[in-house]
């Protein structure tokens, strides 16, 4: 239980962020798993275009600050190195 005025609003802004949280990582997941899934069928226009989505969900979650840059960096390279096992670039 909050003591203080300031107690009582920083409770109101960590269950904002909590919730903002949430929904920016399970989207972020949502589409890393997309990514994952047509990766692993082998359709290589399907996988290009949810990287494209998986990255963009990936640097937004990193520029609200829910995931640290570093790890934000990390993923993506790691997705894009799974992305060029697929199929290679396209000339």
């Amino acid at each position: 239980m909050a003591n203080t005025r300031s107690a009582e609003k920083q409770n109101r802004q960590a269950q904002k962020h909590r919730i903002r949280n949430a929904h920016v990582l399970s989207t972020l997941r949502t589409s890393v798993r997309k990514f994952r899934e047509a990766a692993a069928a082998g359709d290589p226009d399907k996988s290009r275009q949810e990287l494209a989505s998986a990255v963009r969900q990936i640097a937004k979650a990193a520029s609200k600050g829910v995931i640290h840059k570093a790890q934000a960096s990390r993923r993506i390279s790691r997705l894009t190195k799974a992305a060029s096992q697929v199929a290679p670039p396209a000339k």
